[in-house]
């Protein structure tokens, strides 16, 4: 049983949405109902993500706020000061959840005590109301685990959609009851024009995009797609609404290509 341990299962993402035109796009999204924005440190999204906030008019309480430690901020003595910083620019006392964005950094890979008992101490401090990792594979969360302690992780956030199921990291995370927040959610638009997805959306009176969604949202995920343009973001909230069959989960699960798009230089060995 999937489980999502208190994220809203449709976030925003905020790569990219920078300066006047993202906050734009983020206040739009507030607006359309999305109760969940996905930030990074690296993605310098933060201000906008505050700025659109505050412009919305909405409680604090009522939208969940995602941030992400930078692989420099993760060296030794960094991490809870940089969270602050974060803190501080998005303009909150704390933000619901903090997670190391890589288990490695561009300058090479940091041992795994450098930086989790600082996150687990952010928490303890209130920086954080909940903590999990981005791009961990299951020896990652085994060792996550041998240092936290199990139950610790709200969520493991990685790049899954129709087209990468990713399933063994997938059934990892649920035996460890660590929510599955699958980034890249539409395969940057690459599952339009693949017949399977193509006919579940049909039968639904659905695109194919809304219905890349849907399937991880009816397996019980988080997803996080962003889009700039106010029809895209409209039109992706409205996939949580689709209720896909047994059937049409099926056959959608025949699409896996195995088709990875974000593999950068110091990205783990893949599960």
């Amino acid at each position: 049983m999937a489980v999502t341990n208190g994220i809203p299962p449709l976030g925003f993402g905020t790569f990219g949405r920078t300066g006047s035109d993202g906050i734009d796009a983020l206040l739009f999204a507030l607006e359309t109902g999305y109760r969940h924005l996905d930030t990074a440190q690296s993605y310098g999204t933060e201000r906008e993500c505050g700025e659109a906030l505050r412009r919305s008019g909405l409680p604090r309480g009522e939208v969940f706020l995602t941030t992400k430690i930078a692989g420099d901020n993760c060296r030794r003595g960094r991490l809870i000061e940089s969270l602050r910083r974060s803190n501080d620019t998005i303009g909150v006392d704390a933000v619901d959840l903090t997670l190391i964005h890589w288990p490695v950094s561009p300058a090479g890979k940091l041992p795994m005590d450098e930086y989790l008992p600082e996150l687990a101490e952010a928490r303890n401090q209130g920086l954080t109301r909940l903590i999990g990792v981005s791009n961990f594979t299951i020896a990652h969360l085994d060792e996550a685990a041998a240092l936290l302690g199990p139950g610790q992780l709200a969520t493991n956030q990685f790049e899954r959609h129709p087209l990468l199921r990713n399933q063994a990291l997938v059934d990892a995370c649920a035996a460890r009851g660590i929510a599955v927040t699958c980034y890249l959610p539409l395969a940057r638009g690459r599952c339009a024009g693949i017949p399977v997805i193509e006919a579940v959306a049909r039968a639904h009176e659905a695109t194919p995009h809304q219905i890349a969604l849907a399937l991880s949202l009816n397996e019980g995920h988080i997803v996080i797609p962003t889009s700039g343009h106010r029809a895209r973001i409209a039109e992706n909230h409205a996939a949580a609404a689709i209720t896909l069959t047994p059937a049409d989960l099926a056959q959608l699960r025949t699409a896996d290509r195995h088709a990875r798009q974000i593999n950068p230089s110091w990205s783990p060995a893949w599960d």
